[in-house]
């Protein structure tokens, strides 16, 4: 043989060696592709999905309003809706004879929905004791 046996156990244990470190150094590169995929799912989840959620039911919510109904503007003024002149724009009454045409997607939503809904202060529910019996 032309080889020794020294040299040729040396040269199989390379051959194996060589494509260990290869499969090592794919190991990080998935776990990195694994990693931006697992955050473009959770970014989905987390944010887009919810603002389209929230996006359709504003929509939804315009579309709904009519003649009368008292609604708030993005302003933070108060009025009742006094005419729809198309899909897109309505006419509010603000009172004392303010009218002003606008557009629907300007309405934040209807008053009513936009009060507080507990009125009560936090300390109401205590029993008050009488000041005349010390």
């Amino acid at each position: 043989m032309f080889i020794s046996q020294a040299w040729a156990e040396e040269s199989v244990s390379v051959v194996p060696e060589a494509a260990q470190s290869l499969a090592q150094s794919s190991d990080p590169i998935i776990m990195n592709v694994g990693m931006i995929l697992f955050l473009a799912v959770m970014f989905y989840f987390l944010l887009i999905r919810p603002q389209q959620k929230r996006f359709k039911e504003h929509a939804s919510m315009i579309n709904k309003l009519d003649r009368g109904s008292k609604v708030v503007t993005q302003g933070g003024l108060v009025g009742t809706i006094d005419k729809v002149i198309s899909d897109h724009e309505v006419q509010v009454d603000f009172g004392g004879g303010v009218k002003i045409n606008m557009m629907r997607s300007y309405i934040i939503g209807r008053y009513e929905d936009s009060l507080p809904q507990n009125t009560q202060p936090a300390n109401d529910t205590k029993s008050k004791k009488d000041k005349s019996n010390p």
